[in-house]
């Protein structure tokens, strides 16, 4: 089991914990991180989601991310951060 497979910064942890907050998301609602597509034209997956049974949960920084286990090995060493307009995912 690993620690952090993904890096939450803090400007995007605050971000995704103040949404949680304002939607009146319930706790057991996590941010999924993940890939839609594959290959060259694959695209960052960000979203408020429960887990299932073919996911990972991870508390990375006191953020509860859920990660697919087919799409681990893809966002591995991921930096989820955050800038006006949105969240950004930088792979390391």
């Amino acid at each position: 089991m690993l620690d952090n497979p993904v890096i939450v910064r803090p400007e995007a942890r605050q971000q995704i914990l103040e949404t949680l907050q304002a939607n009146k998301i319930p706790g057991e609602y996590g941010l999924r991180v993940g890939v839609k597509g594959g290959g060259c034209g694959s695209s960052w997956l960000l979203g408020f989601d429960l887990p299932g049974p073919t996911d990972e949960v991870y508390n990375v920084e006191g953020v509860l991310v859920i990660i697919d286990r087919k799409h681990l090995l893809y966002v591995l060493g991921a930096e989820i951060g955050y800038e006006p307009g949105g969240f950004t995912v930088e792979k390391g």
